[in-house]
């Protein structure tokens, strides 16, 4: 078994109305972040302003399978588009991009092997023009990242185009200086 991760990314630099929706999100719908409907504790997450179009969350539930519900349940309160990005084992990397609760655009990043041997591994939507539209990116970036099977290889490609180090989780807080100076710890 390699490496893994799960992490999820807001397009805003509206660090407030982000926490706002995270408060929402861990109120309002706790059975989406693994919780039960009367949940007394609070839920923590690590939050970090990345750059000026985006903002990261990590949460302990965030793993492959179910960051993309989270994405999509919060892309439904917050009225911008929302990234997952799930890397399971170092083979499989699953980018989904989610605006006003519904899949716009996914990308799955895989060799062939891995496709074939899982058999439900499919994309639920192409969609090329969206990702270059939220991603910020030209033709060129684009076609050079979807060409990518790598699953290592398309974790850093994408954080060079958007400036965003995908490379984190939450269980590495505690291990990764990095992280500790990057992420703010928030109970919601």
């Amino acid at each position: 078994m390699g490496r893994s991760f799960a992490n999820l990314h807001i397009k805003s630099n509206n660090l407030e109305k982000t926490l706002d929706a995270l408060r929402e999100l861990s109120h309002g719908y706790t059975e989406v972040l693994g919780g039960k409907e009367a949940q007394e504790s609070k839920t923590v997450m690590y939050v970090s302003k990345s750059n000026d179009d985006w903002i990261s969350v990590l949460h302990d539930y965030f793993v492959w399978g179910t960051v993309k519900e989270i994405g999509k349940t919060l892309s439904q309160l917050i009225g911008v588009p929302i990234m997952t990005g799930g890397y399971i084992n170092e083979e499989i990397f699953e980018l989904s991009f989610f605006a006003d609760g519904d899949i716009q655009a996914e990308r799955i990043f895989c060799e062939q092997w891995t496709r074939d041997e899982y058999e439900q591994l499919k994309e639920e939507r192409l969609n090329d023009d969206y990702l270059k539209e939220v991603l910020g990116i030209d033709n060129e970036s684009l076609a050079d990242l979807i060409s990518i099977t790598s699953p290592e290889q398309a974790v850093n490609k994408l954080s060079e185009l958007v400036e965003l180090s995908l490379w984190s989780d939450f269980e590495w807080i505690p291990y990764e200086e990095t992280l500790k100076k990057q992420f703010e710890k928030y109970e919601l």
